[in-house]
């Protein structure tokens, strides 16, 4: 394996599939599959999900909501796909697997606090570990959280999942047809274009501890595993020097 340690972001259309909002069964049984097969594999992993299947920010600044409440009420959202998904791998994988949810926000009695070292501990004996509640202040993206825990417990490599996108193009490849994919692309690329596929503060934090990145199409299986085994799917975000697109 190339990697040990992951740290996978996904985002909260991941668990509600083609609806807009909720929850649809078969998204999730298959984020519980890929998740337990990487784990079989002796990978150590860690998620961050993201809540827009159950709040969004452009709804709050449409209802008036001011922007650190909406992101409050998102970071709840957080919370509760996070319980979700650890009631599904807990299920899929019928007890086989610890799945622990660790939250920056307060809920004693559903999740524990987060603890950086003992996040860690965690993964070391093998559990699965998921981060809710962002890190617990408003104005803060959950694919920045998931850049910073995936630093703070030591992760080799932050995977982005996306849905219905293969990577980073040169262009929108569903308006463009002569967008190409990257397979691999500097740090400071994303940051001198402002591409807004992955969060640019995410980007430079990732950059500035040399972490690398992979952003991939979680819709097909097993790609985190073959990510893990060593293989560039999708675009590989790093200090690479030259930009390097699909032939």
């Amino acid at each position: 394996m190339r990697y040990q340690r992951v740290t996978l972001k996904l985002s909260g259309q991941a668990v509600s599939g083609t609806e807009e909002f909720g929850f649809d069964h078969v998204a999730l049984e298959h984020i519980a599959d890929e998740i337990i097969g990487l784990h079989e594999r002796g990978v150590q992993v860690s998620v961050v999900i993201g809540g827009g299947n159950i709040f969004r920010g452009n709804l709050g600044s449409q209802w008036g909501i001011e922007r650190a409440e909406a992101d409050n009420i998102g970071m709840m959202g957080t919370i509760v796909n996070s319980l979700m998904l650890r009631g599904v791998v807990t299920g899929r994988s019928e007890g086989r697997v610890e799945v622990r949810v660790m939250t920056a926000i307060p809920v004693n009695s559903v999740a524990e606090p987060y603890i950086r070292l003992r996040a860690a501990h965690h993964l070391d004996k093998g559990y699965i570990v998921i981060f809710a509640g962002g890190t617990g202040q408003p104005y803060v993206t959950t694919d920045y959280t998931a850049a910073q825990r995936a630093l703070e417990t030591r992760s080799q490599a932050l995977l982005y999942a996306k849905n219905q996108a293969r990577g980073i193009f040169t262009a929108d490849p569903q308006t463009d047809p002569n967008a190409r994919l990257y397979r691999r692309m500097d740090y400071n690329s994303i940051v001198r274009q402002n591409l807004k596929v992955v969060d640019l503060p995410s980007v430079i934090l990732a950059r500035d501890n040399d972490l690398p990145i992979h952003v991939f199409d979680f819709d097909e299986k097993g790609t985190i595993l073959r990510i893990c085994e060593g293989e560039d799917v999708g675009t590989l975000v790093g200090d690479v020097g030259d930009d390097e697109l699909e032939d």
